[in-house]
This record gives C-alpha cells, sequence and structure tokens, in this order.
C-alpha cells in the first residue's frame, strides 16, 4: 500500500480530484470527446454519457490514449464502431498499443474502431466544425482544437506564431499550466497566464494541472479575473 501525504491527495475539496484531462464537446446533435484517458470509463459514467459520436486525439501520450479499449461499451449499445480521429503519428501508436483490435483475427466483444486521418486542415464531425491548431510538446507536435469561440489546448510549452492566429478571436480557452515551476514540455502556470494575455482571450480555464500546483481554492483565488482553474465536472456553455 503505498500512503499519500500530498495536501492536494487528501483535500476534501471536490475540485482537487483531479483525473487526467479530457473534454466533451456537444451539440445539439453531436457528442464529441477529446482523448481517451485511462480515466474514460470512469469519466463516462460520472457523466452519464449514453451516446458519443466520435474522439479526437490530441497526442498519443499514454495519459491521452489508454482508455481507448473501453469504447467497446459504446459498439455494443450504439451497435456501431467508434470513429476516432487522429494524427498518422497518433494512429500508429494506437494500433501498436491496442493491436487486438485491428488483428485480422477478431475475437468476440473486442473494440472496434475506424480510424480516421486529420492534420491541420479544418473538419467536421455530424454538426461541429473543428479547427487543429498546432502546438508544441517539445520537439513531439500535438493538436488542440478550436470549436467555434472555444478553443482547447492540452500538452503545450510553446506555439508558432501562426498558430496563435488560429486562436486569436476565441472567448473561451482551455490550456495546460502543469504547475508553478518550469517544465520542459509544458506551460507552467506563469507562461499560461502570459500567454492568455498576450492572445487577448476574455475567459481562460487551466487543465492538465499536477498536484505540484497547489489547492484548487489557494490557485485560484490568486488569479486575474477572467482567469480560473477548471475542475473535473466543469461545465461551459457557448
Amino acid at each position: 500500500m503505498i500512503a499519500c501525504n500530498c495536501e492536494v491527495c487528501t483535500s476534501t475539496d471536490k475540485k482537487d480530484k483531479r483525473l487526467r484531462s479530457s473534454v466533451m464537446i456537444q451539440s445539439a446533435t453531436t457528442t464529441i470527446v477529446i482523448d481517451s484517458t485511462p480515466d474514460f470509463r470512469y469519466q463516462m459514467l460520472r457523466e452519464n454519457v449514453k451516446q458519443l459520436d466520435a474522439i479526437i486525439f490530441t497526442h498519443p501520450h499514454k495519459d491521452h490514449i489508454a482508455g481507448l479499449d473501453d469504447v467497446r461499451a459504446f459498439n455494443f449499445f450504439l451497435e456501431q464502431p467508434m470513429q476516432v480521429y487522429a494524427n498518422e503519428m497518433t494512429q500508429e501508436v494506437i494500433i501498436r498499443e491496442f493491436a487486438y483490435a485491428f488483428a485480422d483475427l477478431r475475437y468476440p466483444g473486442i473494440p472496434e474502431i475506424k480510424l480516421n486521418t486529420i492534420d491541420i486542415e479544418p473538419f467536421i464531425i455530424g454538426d461541429i466544425p473543428i479547427t487543429p491548431v498546432l502546438v508544441w510538446h517539445l520537439k513531439m507536435p500535438v493538436l488542440g482544437f478550436r470549436f467555434g469561440k472555444f478553443t482547447y489546448i492540452t500538452d503545450a510549452n510553446r506555439i508558432d506564431q501562426s498558430e496563435k492566429e488560429k486562436i486569436k478571436g476565441s472567448e473561451i480557452v482551455v490550456l495546460n499550466a502543469l504547475r508553478k515551476e518550469k517544465h520542459i514540455s509544458h506551460f507552467n502556470l506563469p507562461e499560461a497566464i502570459d500567454l492568455v494575455n498576450e492572445l487577448q482571450i476574455p475567459q481562460a480555464y487551466f487543465t492538465h494541472i499536477s498536484h505540484q500546483l497547489g489547492k484548487h481554492r489557494l490557485v485560484n483565488d490568486s488569479l486575474s479575473p477572467g482567469i480560473q482553474l477548471a475542475y473535473d465536472g466543469l461545465q461551459i456553455k457557448i
């Protein structure tokens, strides 16, 4: 048994109970999830998600793809393959990590996945137009996504100027801010704040935050108006 004395781990504030980062986008007719984290099954059960049209992937790191096996429940109830949208780099890892789902010999009950290749060109799922935003996770290209006036970016520490232009004009941005100290491949809190101010986004929520950042309430109280920490179960209407 591993004991944890971290003040965030032991906090009684529900906003300090942090699962791996993901977001669900819903319109009147379409439901999309960005990334299937190791917590994917629990997240879908917690939010009582009955319909899921597609999963979009930002990049192939384990904390963003590990829950993909659990799409089999949606396969069963919706009687169709799960539409997965990812770039070629991410697809290669998905096929390797979940090889049984793509094997010629298919056992009953394995996940049914339909891969769709995306890059930096805009695309549409159902009635939701999506604009990819290329960001950098040290040397790894990662995809953020803009949905109308809302932009979601995780696992980044650098964004080229041409891609920043795609974000400008957003009314809401969700952006990673791992901790207060400098990190090799993630924005830290000061860097995330600087980027929001540079792009003049009216409302920002910081995600992919580690326990090193500290307790939700204490950090949130130190932030400027229009900037908040995201938390599990947060709902935003746009």
